[in-house]
């Protein structure tokens, strides 16, 4: 087994006066889909936003592709090769499909190759470069938040809750587009409540409660397990 491309060690995590994230251990394995599972409120947004550096660390370690990464801010963990896409999707609104996607690509230009297979990836996106990316529709919105993260390759993606509030055929497209870049060796910290993209997607999974990493391993286990699923996420998630 290869080393994981990210770890956190005892991580805790403040916003305000709540204490959100209580001691998280959790490996990360280079390539393919580790989903990060659990019942709301039981800080995967936090776990996300705390590796990204949105929320810095009150105690404990993150350690990515071999470096500590625990003080640096988001702009040097972005430039490290991480990519973000938040729940709320970041995307500007005033600004066309095409801005939005010129200011995703960090490192320089965007590459044609690369925006020809985000086409191909979503092809909304051709459709409406254009286009400001507030007159987009919820799933079209969400498909340049993903776009945004992909305008570059990187080394770890981070995406919170990719198909909530989409319709079925998005999810599809959705699904589609996260397997297209695990193909490509990617590797995604995926949280998810449809437990039916997790099983499809996921290699492996850890699953948290109150703060803390509670169950980690096969995503195949968890899936083949009803009881396990019961005992670790309650009725959230949504089986099918």
């Amino acid at each position: 087994m290869s080393e994981p491309v990210l770890t956190l060690t005892g991580v805790h995590t403040d916003i305000a006066q709540y204490h959100i994230l209580n001691g998280v251990d959790l490996a990360v394995p280079r390539g393919g889909v580790t989903m990060l599972l659990g019942r709301n409120g039981v800080g995967k947004t936090t776990t996300l936003r705390t590796i990204i550096g949105h929320w810095q660390t009150k105690a404990g370690s993150i350690t990515f592709d071999g470096t500590d990464i625990t003080g640096q801010t988001v702009p040097a963990r972005a430039r490290a090769g991480i990519g973000f896409v938040p729940e709320d999707m970041g995307i500007f609104s005033d600004l066309t499909v095409e801005e939005n996607m010129i200011l995703a690509a960090v490192s320089g230009p965007l590459d044609p190759a690369r925006r020809d297979w985000l086409f191909s990836v979503f092809p909304p996106l051709r459709t409406f470069w254009e286009s400001p990316a507030g007159t987009l529709s919820g799933g079209q919105k969400q498909m340049l938040s993903i776009a945004r993260a992909m305008a570059e390759e990187r080394v770890l993606y981070l995406i919170d809750e990719p198909t909530k509030g989409l319709a079925p055929a998005i999810v599809s497209t959705m699904a589609g587009a996260l397997r297209k870049l695990k193909a490509q060796g990617a590797t995604i910290l995926l949280v998810e409540q449809n437990f039916a993209v997790a099983r499809a997607l996921g290699d492996t999974a850890a699953v948290m409660d109150d703060g803390r990493i509670v169950w980690a391993g096969p995503m195949a286990q968890l899936a083949e397990d009803a009881a396990l699923q019961e005992r670790l996420m309650g009725l959230s998630m949504e089986a099918h």
